[in-house]
């Protein structure tokens, strides 16, 4: 991201000047013709359609979002190594040979080291009379300890297996003392899965924070900044929802990775944030000339093109995921692609319009930056400017919320 945050201060601009309007072929454009008009295009309309009734399109919306998220109570971390693949392949095919003759865990047995090798024999008794363990034997003894194997009765990476470990533990370490270690595949998953749940209690509230105090710097209030991270929260709950729904119904998945919803999140909120600094930056620039109303409006005609296309082209590269064949990122590359597509049509560019068209000058809260004038009467528009004697629409503003003198930030 630094990388790329320096070629596009650095590199673009100069590739710019060098080559000049022919970048842009085959449209190039031209001095004087329509560019990003504030005024008109499809994402004016749309949002002079929010501002006729803001209140009750940010209800219906987020009741939308609401049921989706519905979904996260289907959400099921039942993916693991031995289910991961989307094809059949020969690991997954032997290891239910194997489970037919043997243990299921006969091909990956949970290792027990015991540094008192006169604790062993204790130890080995104690890990057989543990649930699910088939079979324990000793492997292997050295000057720092004995090592055990204990035979599971289920397959080695499935829940049911991980399921196991913190007995296993507990029983070795009672009967061996605190340094009795338990590891093999089954543990080391099992690990990864507790860290991950960890990680996501972690890390989410503090990617979280971070994003909050950003925003507050950069639009100088306070309630903008809560509004914006809820609707992020929601959208990212919203994507996990139907995600969980799509890969249980329509694709049957047994299930998903527990560091799904984290991976997610980051990748959500992340992008998430940039539409929301994309549009709100502009808006706070409009609201400084036209009140909240009307800069609302014209930064969503001005930014709705740019965090559309912005949204289908990432939309699309992470859809690629797909195509590969472990389950895992088949269910990232659709969480976010769906996601991305959700925030860029619905949340972005409905549901914070709405938001700031029904609070109004509130949004800005505790600056001020807007004192609430003609542009932000509740259930209506800036009105028109009086046309002097004389004079023409034009200069009066015809009602698009353009000042007298003339308005620049169109030209």
């Amino acid at each position: 991201i630094a990388v790329a945050m320096l070629s596009m201060l650095t590199l673009l601009p100069a590739l710019l000047v060098i080559f000049g309007r022919r970048a842009f072929w085959p449209f190039i454009p031209r001095f004087g013709g329509e560019g990003a008009d504030e005024r008109h295009g499809p994402w004016r309309r749309i949002g002079e359609r929010v501002a006729v009734t803001p209140r009750r399109v940010w209800i219906g919306t987020t009741a939308l979002l609401v049921v989706f998220s519905l979904g996260i109570l289907n959400f099921d971390n039942g993916l693991t190594q031995g289910n991961s693949f989307r094809g059949e392949v020969e690991s997954v095919q032997g290891q239910e040979l194997l489970a037919k003759s043997f243990p299921a865990g006969a091909n990956a047995p949970t290792e027990v080291f015991v540094p008192d090798a006169g604790r062993a024999a204790a130890v080995t008794t104690a890990v057989r009379e543990a649930p699910g363990v088939e079979d324990v034997r000793q492997v292997a003894q050295g000057p720092t300890g004995v090592l055990l194997n204990a035979t599971l009765e289920s397959p080695p990476f499935s829940t049911d297996s991980f399921d196991l470990i913190p007995g296993i533990r507990s029983a070795a370490k009672q009967a061996g003392g605190q340094q009795t270690l338990v590891g093999g595949a089954t543990a080391v998953e099992n690990d990864l899965r507790e860290a991950a749940s960890r990680d996501t209690l972690l890390i989410v509230p503090i990617a979280i924070l971070v994003v909050f105090l950003i925003l507050i710097v950069l639009l100088r209030a306070l309630v903008a900044p809560l509004i914006l991270i809820a609707t992020v929260i929601l959208s990212f709950a919203a994507s996990l929802g139907v995600g969980a729904l799509v890969f249980d119904v329509v694709f049957g998945f047994p299930g998903s990775d527990p560091s799904l919803p984290l991976f997610t999140f980051v990748f959500l909120v992340a992008l998430g944030i940039d539409y929301n600094i994309f549009l709100m930056a502009r808006v706070r620039e409009e609201t400084q000339r036209h009140g909240t109303r009307q800069g609302m409006i014209r930064g969503l005609a001005v930014t709705g093109g740019v965090i559309t296309s912005a949204g289908i082209v990432l939309a699309g590269t992470f859809s690629v995921l797909a195509v590969l064949p472990l389950v895992f990122l088949t269910e990232l590359g659709f969480v976010i692609a769906f996601g991305v597509l959700l925030d860029t049509f619905i949340v972005r560019s409905i549901l914070v319009p709405a938001l700031v068209l029904d609070l109004g000058p509130k949004i800005w809260w505790p600056s001020k930056l807007d004192s609430g004038d003609s542009g932000d009467r509740p259930g209506g528009l800036r009105q028109p400017a009086a046309v002097p004697a004389g004079g023409d629409a034009e200069s009066a503003g015809e009602g698009n919320g353009r000042v007298p003198g003339g308005d620049r930030t169109g030209a």
